[in-house]
């Protein structure tokens, strides 16, 4: 049986969920960022208490297709961003239709309509919480940065990022109190 779970966004949130259902003695067969599958049945109590066990840890399950696609799709976007493999020709559409095996425009027009934002935009607002991650660490340059999340110039991160955040890239590091967003947050 599979059960899909909202705001899994991380191996750290599978781990979590792993824990829930190890707590209530169901085994795993397999779990993955936003979906767990179980090696049986289960039954409409265990799902009661699943959800609640859940819902105190800050997930949700999904009960319908429309959530459980936007789920997955957020996964795959998620995923993307943080191998930092992203080059300057990629594009959001190519990616998630060939991922869904569906016409981007309907997987755009169900994201808009269940999350009240466009796909790019969340995509783009996932770069960014990527971006402020990595010069917090202080680990990469700000080329590095933009080659590896695939903008084309620096001057583009540096503006997007401005637009988004009210900071360029530098006015951010320098501040004190760093403004980051849970990804599932987002």
């Amino acid at each position: 049986m599979k059960i899909f779970v909202k705001n899994m966004v991380c191996n750290r949130c599978i781990s979590a969920v792993s824990a829930i259902f190890n707590e209530i003695n169901i085994k795993v067969k397999n779990i993955n960022l936003g979906e767990v599958e179980t090696e049986s049945e289960v039954s409409d109590k265990d799902l009661f208490t699943i959800e609640n066990i859940l819902q105190e840890a800050g997930f949700e399950r999904i009960k319908d297709s429309a959530h459980q696609l936007i789920e997955k799709i957020k996964n795959f976007i998620i995923i993307k961003i943080s191998e930092l493999d992203i080059d300057e020709n990629f594009l959001l559409s190519e990616f998630l239709s060939s991922k869904f095996h569906k016409d981007y425009s309907s997987l755009s027009k169900a994201f808009s309509q269940n999350e009240n934002i466009t796909l790019e935009q969340f995509f783009i607002l996932q770069k960014i919480e990527k971006v402020k991650e990595l010069l917090l660490y202080n680990e990469l340059t700000l080329t590095e940065i933009a080659g590896k999340l695939g903008y084309k110039s620096v001057q583009y991160l540096s503006s997007q990022f401005r637009n988004i955040t009210g900071f360029t890239p530098t006015e951010f590091k320098k501040l004190k109190v760093h403004s980051r967003k849970p990804l599932d947050q987002v």
